[in-house]
């Protein structure tokens, strides 16, 4: 046989057996695929990018309120401005009624009904309100608790200021602070709780009888002031503390601040502004893990919004810079009754509004990712989210991913995410697994949401132009394919 021959039947021989290996392989990976098991949460993607790419999500308005956010009014049903809070002061009689005896029923009626407005309370407890009946427990009284009488703030006598270093009122308010907290910590009608108890209007001052401008000092020791932040501190663990001045004694502790005198003696220069007793106090930057709070001082609510403003000056140093102050402090919520009764109109509503929607947190989710198991099952969900607010979000609610079909939810996933993490100007890239066992192979489309813990509270709403647009109170990712193998 020729040599060139022998040569070619050589090569032809050993090429065939090369596809026939190859064909043998190409059928044994087949049929091994047909008898894998379905791969539960096996995600690709189909009309919104390809598996394991990014996909932006379009930004949007400004939610109009948000939970824990915003302008707050005193107790009540209002119409207008959006809000999610409501603000009320209660006595401390009224509830402890006799030496550690507690009747909690007018209190509950009061969370109960700003409850069942879809709105979480803050609030404060007084022992003396200028111009109202006094708020000490009446056994304390007839046990010769002695009180100071005065005129100020047009009380003329109707209130009384206690001797705030009398043993028997400290243990009472050791007890009823103990009391409270294992009552409502963590209770989802409440927001925030401010300490109050001590001072005029439970703001821990009593000018002018603070040794100031008066000879008398009726305020409370800072051994008294110290003993009720410990009680609080104490009694408090997951419900969200607030007291009225940033001091040396309540710096290392978990408890925010209510600047109660917001636009007027926020920013610094006196010496005795809000924010000069955080740079004091070496607190400058609690705000990151403690809210702030307050009320936009009541004599300029009704001005401060008006183009141009020409808001008086009400104190020496003021300085009626709203959008200032709220940046300064980082604010969450502020006080301003104006807002909701009788209310702004025109373009000092338009101001208002946009200055209530600039305190606080602001979430903007900016992209997302399903990347798929392969094999080995379920799909990851990758999703980038900033806060672009004033502030953090000071709970850690639950954060929801779900899957929807034809506008249905069909399945929910828990994701370990924790908001509280994500402060101001500041991005994180979040990751859960959505396992996908049971779903039927189909278009899903992703939503995700943050959970109030008020059953019908306001909704977490992201700035995202598709907030709400499958579901309400969740955001609308975009849609993949699940898949089973």
């Amino acid at each position: 046989m020729h040599l060139d021959t022998l040569e070619y039947r050589l090569r032809r021989s050993w090429q065939c057996t090369r596809l026939s290996t190859r064909v043998l392989v190409i059928s044994m990976v087949a049929l091994a695929l047909l008898t894998v098991p379905a791969a539960a949460g096996f995600f690709r993607a189909e009309a919104a990018g390809k598996s394991g790419e990014w996909t932006v999500l379009e930004a949007g308005a400004a939610p109009a309120s948000n939970p824990l956010a915003g302008f707050v009014p005193y107790a009540g049903s209002y119409e207008g401005l959006p809000h999610s809070m409501e603000w009320f002061y209660f006595p401390v009689n009224s509830v402890l009624v006799a030496p550690q005896s507690y009747d909690w029923s007018s209190f509950e009626a009061q969370l109960n009904e700003i409850a069942g407005r879809g709105h979480q309370a803050v609030f404060r407890f007084y022992l003396d309100y200028p111009g109202k009946a006094s708020g000490i427990p009446q056994h304390l009284l007839a046990a010769g608790l002695d009180t100071h009488h005065y005129p100020d703030y047009d009380n003329h006598g109707l209130s009384l200021s206690p001797d705030y270093e009398d043993p028997r009122l400290l243990d009472a308010l050791d007890g009823f602070i103990a009391a409270l907290g294992a009552r409502y910590d963590g209770d989802p009608r409440i927001g925030f709780v401010q300490m109050g108890l001590l001072g005029f209007w439970g703001e821990w001052h009593s000018y002018p009888y603070d040794g100031w401008a008066a000879p008398e000092n009726w305020g409370a020791s800072a051994t008294t002031q110290q003993r009720i932040l410990l009680a609080y501190d104490q009694a408090f663990a997951k419900t969200k503390l607030q007291v009225r001045y940033p001091d040396a004694a309540n710096k290392d502790l978990n408890v925010g601040y209510h600047d109660d005198s917001f636009a007027v003696g926020t920013l610094p220069g006196p010496g005795w502004h809000f924010m000069d007793k955080l740079a004091q106090t070496g607190a400058a930057d609690k705000w990151l893990k403690e809210p702030v709070g307050g009320e936009l001082r009541p004599e300029i609510q009704h001005c401060i919004f008006d183009t141009p403003q020409r808001c008086p000056l009400i104190e020496e140093s003021a300085h009626n810079d709203f959008a200032g102050s709220a940046h300064a402090t980082h604010a969450s919520w502020i006080l301003n009754q104006h807002a909701f009764n009788p209310g702004y109109a025109g373009q000092a509503l338009a101001n208002a509004t946009a200055a209530s929607q600039a305190l606080g947190y602001r979430f903007q989710a900016t992209r997302f990712v399903v990347s798929d198991g392969g094999l080995g099952g379920q799909g990851t969900l990758s999703l980038a989210v900033s806060n672009t607010g004033v502030a953090p979000f000071y709970y850690d609610w639950p954060v929801e991913v779900a899957a929807a079909k034809a506008g249905n939810i069909v399945r929910v996933w828990k994701t370990g995410w924790r908001i509280s993490e994500l402060k101001t100007d500041m991005s994180i890239q979040w990751d859960t697994p959505l396992d996908g066992a049971g779903l039927t192979a189909g278009d899903y489309t992703l939503l995700v949401r943050i959970v109030n813990p008020l059953d019908n509270g306001v909704p977490v709403k992201f700035a995202n132009a598709s907030q709400d647009q499958t579901q309400a109170g969740w955001l609308t990712l975009g849609s993949r394919y699940l898949a089973g193998r």
